[in-house]
């Protein structure tokens, strides 16, 4: 089976080398960035403007080759790659929660992107707490490792 992707726009962010970009949103809290949709899939940004945050689905244009076990940034510990973030997956989807915090002519500015400058854009969602925050959450591994998040960058492991 054979699946073809169209991207809907690009996203642009400070962050322009894999190496020493933020890993998770809260390593660049605060930081602006900019989507831009291209003009055929304008349209449907309509009614987008109510909303306070939105989920970005996008294509990891420049992961090659996958692992099906990785060394997460976070651990030390080899890891099967589904219960991890890891950008080098059998299919490299990424997707991340921005705030909105405008839109303009097709462009959306953002908050909090952890994404690299000049990434395609496969889909835009909004956040619906009551849809995608379920109330009894479980994060194995990671419930040890998240307090760093916020500081930790990415390295040479995944290019």
């Amino acid at each position: 089976m054979s699946l073809v992707l169209r991207p809907i726009g690009i996203i642009h962010t400070p962050y322009k080398t894999r190496e020493g970009m933020p890993i998770q949103p809260t390593g660049c809290a605060g930081s602006l960035g900019e989507v831009e949709v291209f003009v055929e899939f304008r349209e449907g940004l309509c009614d987008l403007e109510g909303f306070s945050h939105l989920i970005l689905i996008y294509h990891f244009h420049l992961s090659e080759g996958f692992n099906l076990r990785v060394v997460p940034f976070l651990d030390e510990a080899t890891r099967g790659v589904f219960a991890t973030r890891a950008p080098r997956r059998p299919n490299p989807i990424g997707l991340s929660v921005v705030a909105l915090e405008s839109i303009q002519n097709g462009r959306l500015t953002i908050r909090n992107a952890d994404i690299l400058d000049g990434t395609p854009l496969l889909d835009i969602k909004p956040l619906v707490p009551q849809f995608d925050m379920p109330a009894d959450v479980r994060t194995g591994w990671l419930e040890k490792a998240t307090s760093g998040a916020a500081l930790a960058r990415s390295d040479d492991r995944f290019l």
